[in-house]
């Protein structure tokens, strides 16, 4: 094993948007990590809360971060009422701290605590999980992000901001307060760092700094195409090492498959609110209605008025489509939230689900939310006048 190394001495630390980084001290010469198993009442968004599993009290469970060479001692207390494990998924380790219930090591059984402990081999982004009953314990939120830093950096790879998120998704029936494991398809909660929009935080750079996002996907089923407005990154590493620079190339979207890391970095240069988002489109929505009838083009009528005597809050709803739906009043069961989105800038953001914004500006001195960018003249879209029409020959 090597010296281990201090955040700020030989590394950026990590920013784990919505989410926090796991604690750790020095025992001789050893990083010492503790984490712990337990229920946690979790806010999604704003009036969605649930009743799930993780890990310190929080889901997703906290980053673990450290540094290539070093030996680490990771604590797993089980306060949970059935068993656990946690496999350190990508990491190369002795089979024995492995993680996987029974054929690894016996279950932590509750009440328990186990230790694990090995050198870091290799530098790079990766996950742990339960992998005791997975289906219920990931379905529940028993996972996180890892990082580890090259102990002798490349020229390229120091960054300004250097983000870590986790994609996941979920089963919440609205008006339930606690996650369905059972659900194999039909996924209506999709979240980076276990939020979905409007609670999302944004990620927050200064223009012209190095950028790179760490995405780790845990979902139980879909994989997601991670798509960034107003830049273009190269991916640079995977859970399984770093990409050659040679072999590199310049995308605006990433495939982040199931259970895989993708690393990807840019230059901030833009100034500007970006949206950043999963581009499967029933993945930015919120606890979507799949048994809703297709309303597109209906024509109402009367409806409402001569339901309304039965059901004094009846509307028709859905015969435009789902954007108008949440500033509309729909009554929405306790404990839910809107299909789509929240108020921004201009309008309704018609967005929900796995989507952020990347915020850009001139001067920051922080990762503090600086609100809304306002656009400078002369690049605001905006109605068009007659005089334009008019100009280039248009016939609205």
């Amino acid at each position: 094993a090597q010296p281990p190394v201090q955040p700020g001495a030989g590394y950026q630390q990590v920013i784990t948007p919505g989410g926090a980084s796991l604690p750790w001290k020095i025992v001789d010469g050893v990083k010492v990590y503790h984490l712990i198993a337990e229920e946690v009442r979790h806010e999604f968004a704003p009036g969605l809360k649930a009743t799930c599993w993780g890990y310190n009290g929080r889901v997703h469970g906290p980053t673990i971060e450290g540094v290539e060479g070093e030996r680490i001692r990771v604590y797993v207390t089980n306060k949970l009422t059935a068993p656990t494990s946690v496999h350190w998924h990508g990491v190369y380790l002795p089979s024995g701290m492995d993680g996987v219930g029974g054929l690894n090591q016996k279950a932590i059984q509750p009440g328990e605590t186990f230790m694990y402990e090995w050198i870091w081999r290799q530098h790079g982004t990766f996950m742990y999980h339960s992998h005791h009953d997975e289906m219920t314990q990931m379905g529940l939120g028993m996972m996180g992000m890892i990082v580890v830093h090259p102990r002798q950096p490349s020229p390229g790879y120091p960054v300004d901001r250097d983000f870590a998120i986790m994609l996941s998704e979920w089963a919440i029936t609205p008006g339930t307060s606690r996650p369905d494991p059972n659900e194999m398809t039909d996924f209506n909660v999709l979240t980076m760092n276990a939020k979905c929009f409007p609670g999302t935080p944004p990620l927050v750079a200064r223009r012209g700094e190095k950028v790179r996002i760490r995405l780790g996907n845990l979902s139980a089923m879909d994989h997601h195409p991670i798509h960034l407005h107003g830049h273009y990154f190269k991916i640079t590493a995977t859970d399984g090492g770093q990409i050659p620079p040679d072999a590199q190339w310049p995308e605006t979207t990433v495939l982040v498959p199931v259970g895989a890391t993708r690393d990807v970095e840019f230059k901030a240069d833009a100034p500007g609110d970006w949206a950043m988002h999963c581009h499967m489109t029933h993945h930015v929505m919120n606890q979507m209605g799949h048994g809703i009838p297709n309303m597109i083009g209906l024509q109402p009528g009367d409806l409402d008025a001569r339901i309304r005597p039965l059901l004094p809050r009846y509307m028709t709803m859905g015969q435009h489509g789902m954007g108008d739906m949440a500033e509309m009043g729909m009554p929405w069961p306790e404990n839910s939230i809107p299909m789509v989105g929240a108020r921004g800038p201009h309008d309704y953001i018609t967005m929900g689900g796995m989507f952020t914004i990347l915020k850009v500006r001139e001067n920051l001195a922080n990762y503090d939310d600086p609100g809304w960018f306002k656009n400078p003249p002369d690049t605001q879209s905006t109605n068009a006048t007659l005089a334009d029409l008019q100009r280039d020959g248009i016939k609205p």
